[in-house]
């Protein structure tokens, strides 16, 4: 039995176990989703729907109190601003954890740990999806046009140098026209003696 087993204790020591979690928790809420072990994804999401608790009651002292638990301060700001405010009428379960397989290394099992989404918001990031999508084909097409325009000019600029006999062509006419069987030079040449 578990009497009075809180928590895993993920083999580590307690300075390292937290820093991993705070680790952990600042993804989460910077990516809104990560993927990591199904043992610390348990682990991580205790602390993440404490800290979108205290960003619920988006006061001063909760805050202070997440601000002391989540390394980056524009992290906090995101929570407070906007993850906060998704979980108003929703009481707890603001994570899940989705098993995605066994690592091929080491076969841990692991799993994605993502923010659980409204539908409206799903509709909206989908939107956001396929506006960025388009404008990056968009921009793909105006690159490929200006290159083509560019190669095209290029060609253009070509065209009335390839008029000009080369130096070695005329050298190649001569020596043949001449009928005997010149050999190139090898090696370096001499200079001044």
């Amino acid at each position: 039995m578990r009497h009075r087993k809180d928590h895993r204790k993920l083999s580590r020591t307690h300075q390292h176990r937290r820093a991993l979690l705070r680790n952990l928790v600042t993804a989460l809420f910077q990516y809104e989703r990560i993927e990591t072990t199904v043992a610390k994804a348990k682990e991580a999401r205790r602390l993440a729907e404490r800290m979108i608790t205290f960003a619920k009651q988006n006061d001063v002292a909760a805050r202070r109190h997440v601000a002391t638990f989540v390394f980056k301060p524009e992290v906090v700001t995101k929570l407070f601003d906007t993850i906060g405010p998704w979980y108003t009428e929703r009481h707890g379960g603001y994570t899940r954890i989705i098993r995605i397989g066994r690592r091929l290394g080491d076969a841990g099992e692991t799993a994605y740990l993502e923010l659980v989404k409204s539908v409206e918001q799903k509709e909206k990031e989908k939107a956001e999806r396929m506006a960025a999508e388009e404008a990056k084909a968009l921009a793909q097409a105006g690159e490929k046009q200006a290159k083509k325009s560019k190669a095209e000019a290029e060609d253009a600029e070509e065209a009335p140098a390839e008029a000009k006999p080369k130096r070695g062509a005329k050298r190649e006419k001569v020596g043949a026209a001449g009928g005997g069987a010149s050999k190139p030079r090898r090696g370096p040449r001499k200079v001044g003696g």
